[in-house]
């Protein structure tokens, strides 16, 4: 006898509903995020059932403990799962029932569950961006503290050498100076960490066929590269440029139709700053001339931001083609590169 699973997955506790191929619930319970309750609900089932759960904020620990006790995991697109929105009762114990059921009859709307290899790539590239943008706001921090005294330097930072040598020399009062010392020394803490983090993402960057595929690309990076393969993940997975583009977020034609989706924000980062790097000029000139042909009317028409995106979209329409023709497959894991003593 066939059964299917649904988790309402919840940050502590999650609600587990098992049905049988007539649409019967054999069970539906509340249980701890843990193992062992998982397994007094889910545990006698035959190996290969499905289970069904919607993506939702840590579910990384689901996929893992579904997959290493023989279930098949079915991640679902929660915003498209129109049987749960439209559900004149809604509460944990019918959405779980209706992820079953819709398992069952073979209407799930499916997202794709990335390797483990790709995710723990996407949490260290996202690492990196949080303490680049934390140090950014530190360093604004110091700022608006020395422009609210009427300091400004023109030439140079306030946090490099001779920056610090400048910013000690000014007249603060005590509480500013010691708001400035802090932010300062919080920076050299979040620089030590994001020097051995680069050096951590060069060495991937170096061993992976793929990135350097797409470093052909004018404005595109290592960095940028491995971003664009750990949010897209297995590019054989759309059929088209075109789809993925559309997955990846607003393009010129619907910018401003459709609103920005936090899944895609870090490829949509990290395409942006390809952009710019692009229309900034590079290698490969010829890669993107027919765009750099009509920027300069589209960011009359539209706008700078609007042109922008028009080259980050083009940028992932080739990107599609670049891994498409190489053929590249996922890599497997590998082992994390060590920083040497001292690297900064």
């Amino acid at each position: 006898m066939s059964v299917y699973v649904g988790i309402d997955v919840h940050r502590k506790r999650s609600q587990v509903a098992v049905v049988d191929e007539s649409g019967k619930v054999l069970a539906n319970r509340n249980v701890p995020n843990a193992v062992e309750p998982f397994l007094k609900v889910i545990g006698g089932l035959p190996p290969g059932t499905p289970a069904a759960f919607e993506a939702a904020y840590g579910t990384s620990w689901l996929v893992e403990l579904l997959e290493s006790y023989g279930f098949t995991p079915h991640l679902v697109h929660a915003s498209r799962c129109k049987a749960i929105a439209s559900a004149r009762l809604k509460n944990d114990k019918v959405g779980a029932s209706i992820l079953a059921q819709l398992l069952r009859v073979d209407l799930l709307p499916e997202a794709w569950i990335a390797p483990p290899e790709v995710r723990q790539l996407r949490a260290l590239l996202r690492h990196r961006v949080a303490l680049v943008r934390l140090r950014t706001l530190l360093r604004n921090r110091i700022h608006a503290i020395v422009a609210d005294h009427g300091y400004d330097r023109p030439a140079g930072e306030y946090w490099s050498g001779p920056g610090r040598a400048w910013l000690a020399s000014l007249e603060l009062p005590a509480v500013s100076r010691e708001l400035a010392g802090d932010d300062l020394a919080l920076i050299g803490a979040l620089e030590t960490v994001i020097d051995r983090l680069d050096w951590e993402i060069r060495q991937r960057g170096r061993s992976g066929p793929r990135v350097k595929v797409l470093t052909q690309l004018r404005g595109v990076g290592p960095f940028t590269a491995l971003v664009i393969l750990a949010e897209v993940g297995d590019v054989s997975r759309f059929g088209s440029a075109r789809k993925l583009a559309s997955w990846a977020g607003p393009t010129t034609g619907r910018a401003r139709q459709r609103p920005r989706r936090p899944l895609r924000a870090h490829l949509q980062t990290g395409l942006g700053v390809a952009a710019l790097g692009a229309v900034r000029g590079g290698a490969d000139r010829q890669a993107l001339a027919t765009v750099r042909r009509h920027l300069p009317a589209i960011a009359k028409r539209r706008g700078k931001k609007i042109a922008t995106t028009a080259v980050a979209r083009k940028l992932l329409t080739r990107a599609w083609h670049l891994l498409t023709d190489a053929g590249h497959a996922i890599p497997p894991p590998a082992a994390a590169p060590t920083a040497p003593e001292g690297t900064r």
